[in-house]
């Protein structure tokens, strides 16, 4: 009985180790690139601090996921293909980078700071994924920003930003180049109806 067991373990360790030796497929990570925004020299917050809390995500949970949609109730998330951090947490890092580089508040605070913030830049994800309908592919994103005086609590104002980018490529690649040109787009919107 030894004689017959021995050749089929030395057999199932071979095995064993060619499993062991195959590759795992490639996971490409993409980001969003901080857009470039031109620094306010005369601003009615100049003086004033304002802290960006945590993106809310309102329909599907975000997370590292890429995800993308061929019908309103078909959708699914990319398997070797995800951002670089958590959807929400990259676009807080974002929006916090994009008003500090404006230079339209003296100081831009995470909700993470125990500092007392004069407003406060709360936002609500409506979409963000990757739409293919039939031939054609979008990145569409929909986000609305509510501005809070952090003294009295009451509303300033509130906006909802949509937009839906002609993706170059049906793929996430495609996807997260897209986003990106809608990123330019939003910071640049955002700032102009903070003024």
């Amino acid at each position: 009985m030894r004689r017959n067991t021995l050749p089929y373990i030395v057999t199932m360790m071979i095995a064993a180790g060619f499993i062991g030796c195959t590759k795992a497929p490639v996971i490409n990570v993409y980001s969003l690139n901080v857009p470039q925004v031109q620094t306010e020299t005369a601003s009615a917050y100049k003086d004033k601090s304002i802290k960006v809390t945590f993106p809310q995500s309102i329909k599907e949970p975000l997370s590292e996921k890429m995800l993308f949609s061929y019908t309103k109730n078909d959708r699914g998330t990319y398997q070797n293909s995800q951002w670089s951090n958590h959807m929400s947490r990259i676009l807080q890092g974002t929006f916090i980078e994009v008003l500090d580089s404006s230079r339209l508040f003296k100081v831009v605070l995470s909700d993470m700071s125990t500092l007392e913030e004069n407003y406060r830049l709360e936002s609500n994800i409506f979409d963000f994924e990757h739409q293919v309908r039939g031939p054609h592919s979008y990145a569409v994103v929909s986000i609305q920003f509510t501005l809070i005086n952090g003294d009295t609590g009451k509303l300033v104002k509130s906006k909802r930003f949509s937009y839906q980018e002609p993706t170059p490529t049906i793929d996430a690649k495609g996807y997260a180049t897209a986003t990106n040109r809608v990123i330019v787009k939003l910071s640049h919107d955002l700032l102009e109806w903070l003024k």
